[in-house]
């Protein structure tokens, strides 16, 4: 594997759209809304940043996408777009536990080894999972999972800190906690960083199993079944 990869990231498992390029000994980053806007979005600003950065599609080593948890159309659209450039390119994949990234990012502005992430996954729920940092990676403690917000309070006890969106979204019903970062600094760097180690980790896969990691039973609802979840 080259030392200094070139590794395009793509993630639009939440609202925002980041998108990060690793090369040249450096880390060229992208945000943007995403949700609905991600699908028609994403594709042009990957060819505004890449032409920014003077690296061509054909120089990429790998493509990075965040594998979810988290919205079932944002996730779709970054593995469909990582999938379709890897196999256009007959590069490898790089899948992003994308509720690490919000581990990374919190450790990027300060928190501690141990760490909850939890985000907003909408009707009433909560994506979380635990993460250590040890010997200069990420470890997965607890997986990521779908809670109840008073589900996931009896579960988690007293955690040292947390990070992501759930943090205002459930404030009420999580409680007062020690340390807490409910705002991301950049989404994009953490995924950056994130592809980058999975690289010199040797973690590429095959095009073809670029796909997103869900965590939800069903990812479609009825009218009636979201009025009884909310």
């Amino acid at each position: 594997m080259p030392p200094t990869p070139r590794l395009l990231a793509l993630d639009s498992s939440t609202d925002t759209m980041a998108l990060a390029l690793v090369a040249q000994g450096q880390t060229r980053v992208f945000e943007a809304q995403g949700g609905a806007q991600a699908s028609a979005r994403m594709l042009p600003e990957v060819k505004a940043l890449l032409a920014g950065a003077g690296v061509t599609m054909a120089e990429l080593d790998a493509i990075a996408f965040g594998q979810g948890p988290g919205a079932f159309t944002g996730l779709r659209t970054a593995c469909a777009v990582a999938q379709g450039l890897a196999f256009g390119l007959d590069r490898p994949v790089l899948a992003i536990d994308s509720l690490m990234l919000v581990a990374e990012d919190a450790r990027a502005q300060g928190a501690g080894d141990d760490l909850w992430v939890a985000m907003d996954a909408r009707i009433g729920e909560i994506y979380a999972a635990r993460y250590r940092w040890a010997d200069g990676a990420w470890v997965v403690v607890e997986a990521p999972a779908l809670y109840k917000p008073e589900a996931l309070v009896a579960h988690w006890g007293q955690p040292a800190a947390v990070a992501g969106t759930a943090l205002t979204e459930y404030a009420a019903a999580l409680g007062v906690l020690p340390q807490t970062w409910p705002q991301a600094r950049s989404r994009a760097a953490a995924l950056g960083t994130l592809a980058l180690a999975a690289w010199r980790r040797g973690e590429t896969r095959d095009a073809a199993e670029a796909l997103p990691v869900y965590v939800r039973d069903k990812v479609a609802l009825t009218t009636a079944e979201r009025e009884l979840k909310s």
